[in-house]
């Protein structure tokens, strides 16, 4: 396996260009516009030949910008017990998330549905929100063994991930809060509908 070219040679110097770089890409998006590796090598002040040693295209520079949360879990230090309330304050995390990150997230979306997009590139295929809902979901393993917490939790995804925004509020003509607000709803009420009659 190759070292990346970052981690070769004077490093803190390399680190800081391509911080310079994922932050022009983020302030690129910030306004609405998904970078292309010369944009942000533009915004960054630095040159396109070295630009494209750390990024060899577009995919990979908006994979870097896009928002990471390195925790095993949204929850509070000590959280309650309850299941409801615990999907409660995770879904408020999560549609935080999706609040101050939505251009960076509607970039990868659109990136991992182009025709040439790699299913295997981690664009939009990181999957922590699923480890995030099942930590929230715990609970359920000592009070309903029966429902299965990996399947619930991608249930709860699918109605309340980037996705399901971009259809409230491009499609259903929802406010970005109106959207948030229903996501939520959607959440809690899959949740509910397993407690009462099992899950999916």
């Amino acid at each position: 396996m190759s070292t990346p070219y970052e981690l070769t040679g004077r490093r803190n110097q390399k680190a800081r260009t391509r911080t310079a770089l994922v932050d022009a890409a983020r302030e690129l998006l910030s306004h609405g516009t998904t970078p292309t590796v010369e944009d942000a090598a533009g915004a960054a002040a630095v040159s396109r030949t070295t630009a494209y040693r750390y990024f060899p295209n577009q995919r990979a520079l908006v994979s870097a910008a896009y928002p990471e949360v390195d925790q095993a879990s949204l929850l509070p230090a000590d959280p309650p017990a309850d299941p409801e309330q615990r999907l409660a304050l995770l879904l408020h995390a999560t549609n935080r998330i999706v609040r101050d990150w939505e251009t960076q997230l509607r970039a990868a979306l659109r990136l991992s549905l182009e025709p040439e997009a790699d299913p295997t590139e981690p664009v939009m295929r990181r999957g922590r929100v699923i480890g995030w809902l099942t930590d929230a979901l715990e609970p359920l393993a000592a009070t309903h063994p029966g429902i299965d917490r990996d399947r619930l939790a991608v249930a709860i995804r699918a109605a309340t991930g980037i996705e399901a925004f971009v259809w409230l509020v491009d499609v259903a003509g929802c406010s970005p809060d109106d959207a948030l607000a229903t996501m939520h709803w959607n959440g809690l009420a899959i949740l509910r509908t397993a407690l009462r009659d099992g899950g999916p």
